[in-house]
């Protein structure tokens, strides 16, 4: 299996009653980071949630992970197998504290990687606001707690839909410099991001997604160089022309 990509999604479609979501999506995901970008409405978190089996679109197609298909499989029984998931607006459970989260998915065993130590160790934060409910995070500290309660399920890939969705500048750096760490560690990330600074500085590999398919796959390099694609596909103002 070493030789093999770690996630084959092949003709993956996916519904919204008679809409359709994904069309013919053909990806693989081997080692290190690889970002989605696009417009909003393209189908990005659709496709993060058909990954990872969320509801509630229709999937159909095929989703393997470690050559096991995820396709018809509940929520629970993917992240078990490996996969970690941080959810565009964070979902956390406002009454529980820092630590009730991270300890909550600690108890459940498995491997002993990342450890709810090993997770205050990654963000200091967290361990000076162990006691504080969800709801009492600031926005950085609670995306900070998303990742490491996805990283205490022990993943192999780890998938992040908008990580940096409303967060101040240096936040946004902190986690940009965690995920490359992470990286350098042997953990495998897939990431959904609107921002262009942070897609193109975490991950070489770029998907460009249109229309609910996978249009084209370029480079941060070319990406960053190529104000037409910027403009065309991303609605956003090129890399190069901002202050």
């Amino acid at each position: 299996m070493a030789d093999q990509p770690l996630l084959v999604i092949e003709g993956l479609n996916a519904y919204y009653g008679r809409a359709q979501a994904l069309e013919d999506v053909n990806v693989e995901i081997a080692d290190g980071s690889t970002s989605v970008i696009g417009r909003n409405g393209m189908g990005k978190t659709t496709l993060c949630n058909a990954i990872v089996g969320l509801p509630p679109a229709r999937v159909t197609g095929s989703i393997r992970y470690r050559g096991k298909e995820l396709v018809g499989q509940p929520s629970y029984k993917i992240a078990k197998l490996g996969i970690g998931y941080v959810p565009q607006g964070r979902r956390l459970f406002p009454s529980l504290s820092v630590d009730e989260h991270l300890r909550m998915l600690a108890s459940r065993g498995g491997s002993k990687r990342w450890t709810v130590e090993r997770a205050y160790e990654l963000f200091p934060r967290l361990r000076e606001r162990k006691r504080n409910g969800g709801a009492q995070l600031s926005g950085g500290e609670q995306q900070m707690l998303a990742i490491a309660r996805a990283l205490i399920t022990n993943p192999t890939l780890l998938i992040m839909d908008e990580p940096s969705e409303g967060l101040a500048p240096a936040i946004i750096e902190h986690l940009v410099e965690t995920f490359k760490k992470l990286e350098d560690e042997g953990l495998a990330i897939l990431m959904i991001e609107q921002n262009l600074g942070v897609a193109t500085a975490i991950a070489e590999r770029q998907l460009v997604m249109v229309a609910g398919t996978i249009y084209a796959e370029t480079t941060a390099t070319e990406l960053s160089k190529d104000a037409e694609l910027q403009r065309r596909f991303l609605g956003v103002e090129p890399l190069a022309e901002r202050a």
